[in-house]
């Protein structure tokens, strides 16, 4: 090919900006589209990554440097499916790579998980992330409240939700969440895993930061620090394992103190039925026992807990692309080492993914790095033998989207909205101040 290979990556998280990376430093002469549903870029890292962890936000200064590149071009709020299609891309570019991660909460089949006050903590975190599509109000209403699932997400939501509006002012929230946290009347926010300290998937920092309140009190249970053989297996082999066993074992013999909020954090509770008529009115838990392989079953023993809302944080679940074979059962695309397989298991030629939709919503952000490496390497192998686009040209795909009246937004946008939202910010003495409005952060970036 005389000359650069046309590449589309669709989804400017980081799992889209890191393949954009690795296949510009290759030897490979390309020219790289990052298409984005959103105006902004970023993906998880903006909507998916609680307000009060700017340690994880600093990634963005990484991917910023990826962005910079003139041979990377952003082009935001374009909806796959919507504004153009597979065959579109086709006639542009020679591969396409799907990077769209996961933003669809994974169900939770238990009686009365439908019932009125019991959510999903991918909704809850779209929310107090100022996602322009979700509502702007939160029905904050409840004294008490279950998070199910002992992972990083469920302590983000528990945090949030237990901590003031007041230790929030300080970072990026919008308005509206402020209001809502600032009248929410919650005292006790309780955290339910169904196995031990051993299993859980926090990791360390995250869950020392939970004790940092000065306003939560976090309180567990010294009859749930059990171990088996599986477990004490677990802490030897995996370093962060047993730093997290560890602050959980020394939380639990501590006095508790009289900070007046409280965040229990319970093990060896498996939810069986979310309680009320209507609305929720409790949750009910089977107390489970370890097996001695890690593993845990249930004992017969029931407890019901007296809260009025219920946040499932089982996982993430990746959403189906129009004319991308998806299994829903995994909610993943199948692929072979990143080339997309079709029904019958036959590569779907010149169409990739990377990322959460590639292996499912599993590890931290830097884990997508390794999923990327592999997937450039399965297209670059390929390069020969791609069928070359019908308009490669890099203004041609511009002049499409201008066509059907698509308001795309750039990288020099991004620049723009990012100087807007630090003046927002600026005004009230934080660093910055996050534009909710799908609209205006349009109307900023195209400016």
């Amino acid at each position: 090919m005389t000359r650069a290979l046309r590449v589309a990556i669709v989804g400017a998280g980081p799992a889209g900006v890191y393949a954009a990376d690795i296949l510009d430093k290759s030897d490979t002469d390309v020219s790289i589209d990052l298409y984005e549903r959103m105006p902004a870029p970023f993906g998880l890292i903006r909507y998916g990554v609680a307000p009060d962890h700017p340690r994880i936000k600093g990634i963005v200064t990484a991917l910023h440097k990826v962005l910079d590149k003139p041979s990377i071009r952003l082009l935001g709020n374009v909806d796959f499916g919507t504004d153009l299609k597979l065959d579109d891309l086709r006639e542009f570019y020679d591969a396409v790579i799907f990077s769209t991660g996961a933003a669809a909460d994974r169900d939770l089949n238990i009686p009365g998980i439908e019932k009125d006050g019991s959510y999903g903590a991918a909704d809850f975190v779209s929310w107090y992330d100022g996602h322009p599509d979700v509502s702007r109000e939160w029905p904050l209403t409840a004294r008490s409240v279950a998070v199910i699932g002992a992972g990083n997400v469920a302590i983000d939501v528990a945090r949030i939700l237990a901590k003031t509006a007041d230790e929030l002012a300080s970072t990026e929230i919008p308005d509206n969440v402020y209001a809502g946290l600032k009248a929410s009347p919650v005292t006790d926010v309780h955290v339910f895993g169904r196995r031990g300290p051993a299993q859980a998937k926090f990791t360390p920092q995250e869950l020392r930061e939970l004790d940092h309140s000065p306003n939560v009190e976090v309180i567990v249970y010294p009859e749930d620090i059990e171990f088996d053989e599986g477990s004490i297996a677990e802490m030897r082999a995996h370093k962060q394992v047993d730093m997290v066993v560890k602050t959980l074992q020394e939380w639990a013999i501590r006095d508790e103190g009289d900070r007046p909020k409280r965040l229990h954090l319970h093990f060896f509770h498996s939810p069986v039925e979310v309680l009320g008529d209507g609305s929720v009115t409790g949750l009910r838990t089977e107390r489970t026992e370890l097996t001695g392989d890690g593993n845990v079953r249930g004992t017969g023993e029931y407890h019901d807990w007296d809260v009025q809302a219920v946040y499932r944080a089982v996982g993430y679940l990746s959403s189906a692309l129009p004319e991308v074979p998806f299994d829903h059962s995994s909610g993943t695309v199948p692929h072979e080492a990143g080339r997309v397989l079709d029904i019958d298991g036959d590569q779907v030629p010149g169409v990739y993914v990377t990322g959460w939709i590639k292996r499912g919503p599993v590890g931290l952000i830097g884990h997508t790095k390794g999923d990327a490496q592999e997937t450039i390497r399965s297209l670059l192998a390929d390069a020969e033998s791609l069928t070359p686009a019908t308009q490669p040209d890099e203004d041609a795909v511009l002049e499409f989207l201008e066509q059907r009246g698509v308001e795309y937004t750039t990288w020099d946008g991004w620049y723009q909205l990012d100087a807007h939202e630090r003046a927002l910010g600026e005004a009230e003495g934080r660093e910055r101040k996050k534009v909710v409005e799908r609209e205006e952060m349009v109307r900023v970036s195209r400016a």
